[in-house]
């Protein structure tokens, strides 16, 4: 990690959520981009998973109170918050385990964006006063085109991915555009068909508890 983490730094590649230690794995991106001063940040929930420590690399835990406080400077000082987790995993539409206490925490300490990178299995997403949090995208390029679980039924809902487009302008954050994909090939993501769009949304405005579920 240590190697990884020079490459980047030899090429200018920002990076969050990870870092050479604890403090530098906590540390956030930050940017402006078109006059909007963005905030970028992230941690990993997962119970035991490569964590960083004072002296040993690895990602950023999730220390709700440091990550609360630390949210909370950053809008102070005008900052447009991004969050988002490495977290535990489940192959439904979720959230599951303790996602919502975290997800949940670090929106109403005012991140406007509050997202998963953690799913295989594409999750919901919900308004909480003025954030979006969604819970989970699903996979992007990695080659998971079934899943067993544990019953032995074989599920393909992981090929279904969510790809997240957030607009900013004049320093407020405007909404998302939600752009979906289907995996095949195992590597390839191609633009979902209309059909295919509009099962997927429909099934998750309804999981998400936003309309009822249509027929298409």
């Amino acid at each position: 990690m240590l190697e990884t983490l020079e490459i980047y730094k030899e090429n200018d590649l920002p990076y969050y959520g990870g870092g050479a230690n604890e403090v530098e794995a906590r540390q956030p991106v930050l940017m402006e981009v078109n006059g909007n001063k963005l905030a970028i940040m992230g941690c990993n929930g997962k119970i035991k998973y490569a964590k960083a420590t004072a002296t040993i690399p690895g990602a950023a835990n999730c220390d709700y109170d440091f990550f609360v406080d630390q949210i909370k400077d950053l809008k102070a000082q005008g900052y447009l918050v991004i969050f988002t987790f490495q977290h535990q995993e489940c192959y439904s539409p979720g959230p599951c385990y303790t996602h919502e206490d975290g997800f949940r925490a670090v929106a109403d300490a005012g991140a406007d964006v509050v997202s998963g990178s953690q799913a295989h299995y594409p999750h919901v997403f919900e308004f909480r006063g003025d954030a979006l949090i969604h819970y989970g995208l699903g996979n992007l390029f990695f080659d998971q085109m079934t899943y067993i679980l544990p019953s032995g039924e074989v599920i393909d809902e992981t090929r279904r991915e969510f790809l997240d487009r957030h607009v900013f302008y004049d320093g407020k954050y405007l909404g998302v555009e939600l752009l979906t994909a289907m995996l095949d090939d195992y590597s390839i993501p191609r633009p979902m068909t209309e059909a295919e769009r509009a099962t997927f949304l429909s099934d998750y405005f309804y999981y998400s508890g936003l309309m009822p579920l249509q027929s298409t």
